[in-house]
């Protein structure tokens, strides 16, 4: 390997390590590579950002990022919340499975953790401390059930993933969905018999009447997935379509249906929507050149002729690939580990004969559960600041958690049929 290749990596290291932002840590790499690099002109800086800004399926993220913030703003998360606690609220330890299922709800609208994790934690730590739960275990739910954010479809981290590796962003939505809900019944089932053993109190008797009721005020909201994953499965638009589609749908639900945005509101979610969007997309296009470099030193290759040394099987590189993206989930964000990573490892699991749909949904599954690790979680951070509760309490809450959904990504790791049933109805 070139001097340039190894360059590329070590600068990459030592600007994260001296707490440089991602995207100038992404930029300074690259730059130092290419200097050292006599075949390459620094012309490849411009042509590269522009290429990677000048992508269809990118203009999914902020689309898809707008709908949520004016879902999030427009009181979406308390009918789903009201929802969730009439159909699941009457079990034991109710309140704790009715954050989950809204977080699950929730996340099928907004496409992003933090989001999921800030809407609904904001309602219901409240509601869980008053019923007397202990105040780190209510924050540590909020957190992980934020963690289906990204898993659920529509996923922002999806449609980044597809785009950096070229997998079918169709497909990669189509595989969060069963997963998501498989693991949103796991956690509901831990929180049950932690509930039954702490004798948590439950919530008001279930009636059917009150069901029909939630239901009644929540539809708009529980309609919006249905519109958009229904639409691309018939193929009536495609992923990016369907994201201009939502803001569409969001902004008629929430301006004449439940009337709780005004125009002010609207200018002041477009603002955020804009500040959040630039710097994601910044971001993007600054991965692209650090992704051309690893794919033009032909770094996937070599290191998976490395692997293949001495890993000889899928079933060992998935293994590896687990531990990875969990302990890199610790310390990086989910775009970050997608962008420096994923042209690495997607090449390498094809190479293994892995399906990329399968894979995409491998690691973003573990990077969800990497927002809920310290010492970096983007959705245990979350949780804390809305319950004003110290890492180290709530941390400790979410370790039983975690694992429950380390168990969920070795299941969906070597049992891909779970996440490929549905995308494989699409051919």
């Amino acid at each position: 390997m070139s001097i340039a290749a190894i360059m590329l990596f070590v600068v990459l290291i030592i600007a994260l390590l001296l707490g440089l932002p991602i995207i100038w840590s992404l930029a300074l790499a690259s730059i130092v590579s290419i200097g050292l690099n006599p075949a390459l002109d620094f012309v490849v800086v411009p042509q590269r950002l522009f290429a990677g800004a000048d992508s269809f399926s990118l203009l999914a993220v902020p689309a898809f990022m707008l709908a949520g913030d004016i879902m999030t703003k427009g009181g979406l998360s308390k009918r789903l919340t009201d929802f969730a606690d009439a159909l699941v609220g009457w079990i034991s330890g109710g309140i704790s499975l009715v954050a989950i299922v809204a977080c699950t709800f929730f996340a099928a609208i907004s496409g992003s953790s933090v989001a999921t994790t800030a809407a609904i934690g904001g309602l219901m730590h409240k509601e869980m401390v008053k019923r007397n739960y202990p105040p780190d275990y209510s924050a540590a739910v909020q957190a992980i059930g934020g963690t289906l954010g990204i898993v659920i479809p529509p996923s922002i981290v999806f449609v980044i993933y597809g785009n950096v590796t070229g997998t079918s962003i169709e497909k990669l939505l189509m595989a969060g969905i069963i997963p998501g809900i498989i693991a949103c019944i796991a956690l509901c089932i831990y929180a049950f018999f932690k509930a039954k053993k702490e004798h948590f109190p439950k919530g008001e008797k279930f009636t059917w009447k009150r069901l029909f009721l939630a239901l009644k005020d929540a539809i708009w909201a529980l309609l919006m997935p249905v519109i958009i994953l229904g639409g691309i499965y018939a193929s009536v638009f495609t992923p990016t379509e369907s994201a201009v589609v939502s803001v569409f749908y969001g902004i008629l639900v929430c301006f004449l249906v439940y009337r709780e945005i005004t125009w002010k509101d609207f200018w002041a979610i477009l603002k955020t929507t804009a500040k959040s969007t630039a710097n994601l997309m910044l971001l993007v296009a600054t991965a692209q050149v650090f992704a051309f470099l690893v794919t033009y030193y032909n770094i996937p290759t070599a290191i998976a002729g490395w692997f293949m040394s001495f890993v000889n099987s899928p079933i060992m590189f998935l293994l590896i690939v687990n531990i990875l993206l969990l302990i890199a989930g610790m310390f990086l964000d989910n775009g970050s580990i997608i962008l420096i990573l994923g042209p690495i490892l997607a090449p390498m699991a094809v190479a293994f004969g892995v399906n990329p749909v399968h894979f995409g949904l491998i690691v973003v599954f573990i990077l969800a559960i990497g927002q809920c690790t310290p010492p970096f979680g983007t959705c245990m951070f979350v949780a804390c600041g809305i319950a004003n509760r110290p890492v180290s309490g709530v941390a400790k809450q979410l370790m039983p958690f975690v694992a429950v959904e380390i168990i969920c990504a070795l299941l969906f790791t070597y049992v891909p049929q779970i996440s490929l049933w549905l995308p494989n109805l699409l051919r």
